[in-house]
C-alpha cells in the first residue's frame, strides 16, 4: 500500500553580504562545497552548465539565467535503514535547476505555494553564527563567530542578533517541498530530509561567509571557469580515493 504525503519547510538565512555579492558567493561556495563532498565512487556529476531562454519562471517574472543537470551519487550519505530498503541504483538523485538569480526553482520544489501548503509549511531562521552545528561537520576556520574578512573587514560574528550591527545585511529564503509514497515510512523520510536539508543550509551558509575573501571581487565570467573547473575536478574525484563530506547515521 502506498500513500501521498508532502512537507515543506522554509528557512530564512540571514547574512552580512548584499544580494549582489550573493550570486557570485553562492555559486563560488556550491562549486567548493561540491568538491568537498566528492570521491570514492560517491558525490555530484555535472552533466549540463548552460544559459536558458524563455523559460518562464515565478509567473513569466523570470525568463532567463543558467541552466544546471546534475545527478547526486549519494549512497553512504543516507542512514543505514534507507540503504537496506533502497534498490539498486535508487540512491541516485538527478536535479534539474533553473537559476534565473534572485530567484532559482528546481525540479522539485517552487516559491509558488497552494494555500493548503503554506499552511503546512514550517518556518525556520537560521543563524549562521549561534546555530549548532554536528561536532562531524565543525571546522575552526569555518566559523563565524572567529572569521574576520580582511577584504571587507566584516566579522567576527558574535552575540544575539549579530545582523542588528551588519551593514550590509540580507535574508536568503529557502524553500524545500518534499513528497514520499512509501506507507510506513513516510514521517520518518520526510523528517530526515528536512533536517539534513537544515544541516545543508547551516554549514552551506557558513562557508558562504568564511569563504569572502575567496569570492570577493571575482566576476561572473570568474565563475563560469571556476564552474568549468570545477566539473573536470569532480569528473576525476569521483572515480579515485576515499568518500568524502556529511555522512548519513
Amino acid at each position: 500500500m502506498k500513500q501521498d504525503i508532502g512537507g515543506t519547510l522554509s528557512s530564512r538565512v540571514i547574512l552580512p553580504l548584499t544580494v549582489e555579492e550573493y550570486q557570485v558567493a553562492q555559486l563560488y561556495s556550491v562549486a567548493e562545497a561540491s568538491k568537498n563532498e566528492t570521491g570514492g565512487g560517491e558525490g555530484i556529476e555535472v552533466l549540463k552548465n548552460e544559459p536558458f531562454d524563455n523559460y518562464p519562471l515565478l509567473g513569466g517574472k523570470y525568463c532567463k539565467g543558467q541552466y544546471t543537470y546534475k545527478i547526486y551519487h549519494l549512497k553512504s550519505k543516507v542512514p543505514s535503514f534507507i540503504r537496506l530498503l533502497a534498490p539498486e541504483g535508487s540512491l541516485e538523485v538527478h536535479e534539474e535547476a533553473w537559476n534565473a538569480y534572485p530567484y532559482c526553482k528546481t525540479v522539485i520544489s517552487a516559491h509558488e505555494l497552494t494555500g493548503d501548503k503554506l499552511k503546512l509549511r514550517e518556518i525556520v531562521t537560521i543563524d549562521i553564527s549561534n546555530d549548532p552545528v554536528k561536532p562531524s561537520d565543525y571546522k575552526a576556520d569555518e566559523d563565524p563567530t572567529k572569521f574576520k574578512s580582511e577584504k571587507t573587514g566584516r566579522g567576527p560574528l558574535q552575540g544575539p542578533q549579530w545582523w542588528k550591527k551588519c551593514d550590509p545585511v540580507m535574508t536568503c529564503y529557502k524553500l524545500v517541498t518534499c513528497e514520499f509514497k512509501w506507507f510506513g515510512l513516510q514521517s520518518r523520510i520526510e523528517k530526515f530530509i528536512q533536517d539534513v536539508e537544515r544541516r545543508l543550509f547551516t554549514n552551506f551558509h557558513r562557508q558562504v561567509f568564511c569563504w569572502m575573501d575567496r569570492w570577493h571581487g571575482m566576476t561572473m565570467d570568474d565563475i563560469r571557469r571556476l564552474e568549468d573547473k570545477t566539473k573536470e575536478e569532480l569528473d576525476q574525484q569521483r572515480q579515485v580515493g576515499d568518500v568524502r563530506g556529511m555522512r548519513g547515521e
